[in-house]
């Protein structure tokens, strides 16, 4: 007798309780599974029409300037807007206004183009030989692309 009373005195959630449990949770896992997809994709799809690789950096003494070559690699036509530098990835400065791109460069899939930036600019009157800088080119549509580039040592 003692265990029949035991076993009967133990009480749960109701069934329904338990499936209406079940039902919030899922929504409630779909609802955050969506919003991280959503937001995935959207910054996916946003970078994938624009990809730049730099190719070459020349850094020519004699006429104190640097040249960089960039080609676009991704599906869809942009514009080279802005160009940075810094001695460190935390502070680049804005060196545009010194550079041939002030009113924009136009760079189609597939092709490439050279961005010439003028010493002395924001950064330093000339550079360092044998030092590294950092550089971030930003296009009007897609994601900038940073590098880093060392200069000649004499």
């Amino acid at each position: 007798m003692l265990k029949r009373n035991f076993v009967k005195s133990q009480r749960g959630i109701s069934p329904i309780l338990a499936t209406l449990l079940l039902i919030v949770i899922a929504v409630s896992a779909i609802i955050v599974t969506y919003a991280w997809v959503t937001t995935f994709i959207s910054s996916q799809t946003g970078a994938g029409g624009t990809r730049l690789e730099v190719e070459n950096v020349y850094w020519n003494s004699s006429a104190s300037t640097t040249v960089f070559t960039v080609r676009n690699v991704g599906v869809s036509d942009t514009e080279l807007r802005r160009l940075y530098v810094g001695e460190g990835a935390s502070n680049l400065l804005e060196v545009t206004t010194y550079t041939d791109l002030p009113g924009g460069i136009s760079l189609p899939v597939e092709q490439a183009t050279t961005v010439t930036l003028n010493w002395p600019n924001n950064l330093a009157v000339s550079w360092n030989n044998g030092e590294t800088y950092y550089f971030k080119i930003t296009p009007s549509a897609g994601a900038s692309i940073e590098f880093t580039w060392k200069t000649p040592t004499a």
